[in-house]
């Protein structure tokens, strides 16, 4: 029996080490180190997304499989230079896909066993109503830096008060801005501002203005000031948000034509391709290339005025001989273009066909609310004015206590 229980025993022990073995050689492979290679790329001009992934050295096959992942998730014409992505490849494979082209739009391509699947990146975003107050030392886009504001508040404010404020001209130190204005943040990160809701400037050469947005009946929203009068005017005081005026209106010396010579409107100095608004409705007279004034726009307002863009980049969308634009609307890009020493826009103005000098202009403001429409007026103003006199407010969209909303 021992014998025979000695001979059975060793066909078991084979079995036993082969099963050890087995394990461990398992063992030992779960345990293989896996090999990530991440790559960060940018959409490069003339650059399709395609062509992208092709340079990133990603096989022909898993191209192909992240475009037909993304087909109906991703508008690929929408594909931007400078847009970003990434690969990240597990044993030389790709394993992840991310692609994206700001703080709210991103897609993204995961391995789901053999096959790629393409989506939008979900991103939760909530709207809040803050007070945000600013004082100025030496400029606005210093100011939102001192207060922890993302300077892009400055371009705000500079449309609310496009009317009443040149806010590279204006600007004194000590001035003092408040705004009750909605932010779109993402896990406690301002993604954007929203609307401006009121807004005040204390201005020790412009005064003080104050204004509050108002929806009308047809949906439009203006500002008002607070007895009803319109904050907007027929012309704004300037065809940029930010620019500084490098050669005003009068008698210079031509920097080309190296003689005196009448300058007949206003420079100012801006990088190529700022936007360039309309001061005011109008109609497109003309947009073409005009020799020394390079490529040019100009409108016709009421009652005679006439206002012309010189030395643009390039013009805006939909912006040709006889087509009407509207105020604020960007009409051209400014450039160099012409007789031109340096980037920069010439602004001239004509009043019956003479021309003025645009900055000593004054122009009267639109129409006021109208009278049935005061009283409500009146009272949601009233109501901002106290929020916007506050020492702070933040108020979260769909709590108990509601954000002021916009004045309807």
């Amino acid at each position: 029996m021992q014998q025979s229980s000695t001979l059975l025993s060793a066909p078991m022990k084979t079995a036993s080490l082969l099963c050890v073995a087995a394990l461990a050689a398992a063992s030992t492979s779960e345990a293989a180190p896996q090999q990530y290679d991440i790559k960060n790329r940018r959409i490069e001009p003339r650059q399709t997304l395609a062509g992208a992934l092709h340079d990133a050295q990603l096989p022909d096959a898993q191209v192909e499989a992240v475009i037909a992942a993304l087909e109906g998730v991703f508008d690929f014409r929408k594909s931007r230079v400078g847009d970003q992505f990434r690969l990240v490849m597990r044993n030389g494979e790709l394993d992840f896909f991310d692609y994206r082209q700001s703080t709210v739009d991103e897609w993204q391509v995961r391995r789901d066993g053999e096959k790629y699947v393409g989506s939008k990146r979900s991103i939760e975003v909530e709207k809040q109503v803050s007070l945000v107050s600013l004082e100025i030392s030496t400029s606005l886009y210093d100011a939102t830096l001192a207060a922890g504001e993302d300077p892009s508040i400055g371009l705000v404010l500079s449309d609310v008060f496009a009317w009443d404020i040149d806010f590279y001209r204006d600007v004194r130190k000590g001035d003092r801005a408040k705004a009750l204005v909605e932010k779109f943040v993402s896990k406690g990160r301002v993604l954007r501002y929203g609307e401006v809701l009121a807004a005040t400037y204390e201005g020790g050469l412009v005064g003080n203005k104050r204004v509050f947005r108002y929806v009308l009946p047809n949906g439009e929203a203006n500002f008002f000031q607070e007895d009803g009068a319109s904050a907007k005017k027929t012309f704004l005081k300037s065809p940029l948000k930010y620019a500084h005026v490098t050669s005003s209106f009068g008698s210079r010396y031509h920097p080309v034509l190296q003689y005196v010579k009448n300058h007949n409107g206003v420079d100012y100095g801006t990088p190529i391709g700022t936007p360039v608004w309309a001061v005011a409705d109008g109609t497109v007279v003309s947009a073409s290339y005009a020799g020394a004034a390079g490529n040019m726009v100009v409108l016709r307002h009421s009652n005679g005025m006439e206002t012309q863009y010189m030395h643009l980049s390039r013009f805006g969308d939909g912006v040709r001989t006889g087509t009407r634009v509207r105020q604020k609307q960007v009409i051209a890009y400014s450039g160099n273009t012409g007789r031109s020493t340096g980037p920069h826009l010439h602004f001239g103005l004509k009043r019956g066909g003479t021309y003025a000098n645009p900055l000593t202009q004054k122009f009267p403001r639109a129409d006021p609310l109208p009278k049935e429409l005061t009283g409500d007026f009146l009272a949601k103003a009233h109501d901002m004015a106290q929020q916007l006199d506050a020492v702070s407010v933040a108020a979260v969209a769909g709590q108990a206590a509601p954000p002021p909303a916009a004045v309807k």
